[in-house]
């Protein structure tokens, strides 16, 4: 089987890794890629966003399955167009992904099918008297999120009103997120434990991966400013057996139907990010892909080949896999550290000569999934703000251990302006007490 996919960062390292273990997999390309990636697929230089010249090059190469990463494709019309050439390709169509390229559409249809989520108004440009009223009336704080993407920055927790007037001001008038920011949506604050699940679908039936938990914040103490994501874990303790099973019979089976029900049926990565409240769970948002960074940590963990379950939820009949649905009966933790340029999630500097990663690429245990690299001559530098994503896996053991594993690993890598998150992982730790002293109190 020839394989394609599309993307150039950390997830899409993540999935060529993953696939790359698949059996019967006779090439395995990715456009544009990276040079991680260039260790165990063959570098296309075709950006992600040039729709006709990937169907030109998965035409004229034969290729029998088209993986796509980021979330950008999906929402200018990838699958659609492959799809009209009669061309396998894993991911939704663009009406389907319409659940992440807009978060106003994403509220609407949870209002529609009664799914669980935050309350919230949509504000577009020309109501911005109307929105100024709501934000004096609402509790605080108060979160607003650009409608459209933005490559996970999006969304602003507002602590006083002040702050959320202006800040929601400053997305209607174009200056924040510029036309993602054309609406607002106005949301309800959730409190609670954030968690994310991954179901694999071919819009009937699905695989749940391992529930992972990403931080958002740039900095430890979940402070700082919203980032594409610092780091993440896998499996998430809060997401237990009783939990998930409340999550499938509540967000993920009325999801797919209301989908098909509207004439968008879903097939591919359903991301469901989760707030676990005192209420039961609650949708935060949804993706239309696999996430960035827990795709490194939840892969990882997945006992299957995954090649031959895309194909099925490409093809229907995944059914036949849902013996693959991670259960809290099954062992193995990971962990992924995000080394991010210094400055990033603002401005940051490119280039940075990347040393270190020689020690642990052999280490057992230890991958480094790259996210933002690339090469001056012999030399690997940074060129993103997420520039490498240093991931730990252990089949047995506590996630302490995995956590020590990873961050062992993180001190071997080095490069200028480096910066990181010292606490991935914390929270799982903060659970693991709880459960022994409640275990303790009990026995």
């Amino acid at each position: 089987m020839r394989v394609l996919v599309i993307g150039s960062g950390g997830r899409e390292h993540a999935l060529v890794w993953g696939l790359a273990r698949s059996a019967g997999i006779t090439r395995l390309c990715c456009a544009p890629g990276n040079p991680g990636i260039a260790r165990q697929a063959e570098l296309v230089p075709i950006a992600s966003t040039d729709l006709q010249a990937l169907l030109d090059f998965a035409r004229k190469e034969r290729i029998d399955l088209t993986v796509v990463g980021p979330e950008q494709p999906l929402a200018a019309g990838v699958v659609d167009l492959f799809l009209d050439h009669g061309l396998a390709v894993f991911g939704p169509t663009r009406r389907a992904a319409e659940l992440e390229w807009s978060k106003a559409f994403a509220k609407d249809f949870m209002s529609r099918y009664r799914i669980p989520t935050a309350s919230s108004r949509t504000f577009s440009r020309g109501q911005e008297a109307e929105a100024r009223d709501y934000v004096q009336q609402v509790a605080l704080p108060i979160v607003l999120k650009a409608d459209g993407l933005a490559a996970g920055k999006g969304v602003l927790i507002c602590r006083d009103r002040e702050e959320a007037t202006r800040e929601m001001l400053g997305m209607l008038g174009g200056g924040s997120f510029g036309q993602a920011g054309a609406r607002v949506v106005v949301e309800e604050f959730l409190a609670g434990e954030e968690a994310s699940v991954f179901a694999i679908t071919d819009g009937r039936e699905y695989v749940i991966l391992a529930p992972a938990q990403d931080h958002k914040r740039a900095l430890d103490n979940d402070e700082g400013k919203n980032t594409g994501g610092m780091g993440a874990y896998a499996p998430a303790p809060v997401v237990n057996a009783a939990l998930l099973h409340q999550v499938e019979e509540e967000i993920v089976r009325p999801t797919l139907a209301g989908m098909a029900a509207e004439g968008r049926p879903y097939s591919g990565c359903l991301y469901i990010g989760l707030m676990v409240t005192p209420a039961g769970p609650k949708v935060i948002e949804y993706n239309s892909r696999f996430g960035d960074p827990e795709t490194q940590v939840v892969l990882p963990l997945f006992a299957g080949d995954l090649a031959q379950l895309l194909l099925a939820a490409v093809r229907g009949g995944i059914g036949a896999y849902r013996g693959l649905s991670w259960s809290p009966q099954q062992h193995g933790t990971a962990v992924c550290v995000v080394l991010a340029s210094g400055g990033y999630p603002d401005a940051y500097a490119q280039g940075k000569v990347i040393t270190g990663l020689e020690r642990i690429e052999n280490q057992r245990g230890i991958v480094a999934f790259h996210a933002g690299t690339r090469l001056e001559g012999t030399a690997l530098v940074s060129s993103g703000g997420r520039v490498l994503g240093i991931t730990a896996v252990r089949s047995s053991g506590t996630i302490a251990e995995t956590i020590r594993d990873a961050y062992a690993a993180v001190a071997q890598v080095r490069f200028d302006g480096m910066h990181y998150r010292r606490d991935i992982g914390h929270r799982a730790l903060i659970y693991a007490i709880g459960s022994y002293i409640e275990g303790t109190a009990t026995s």
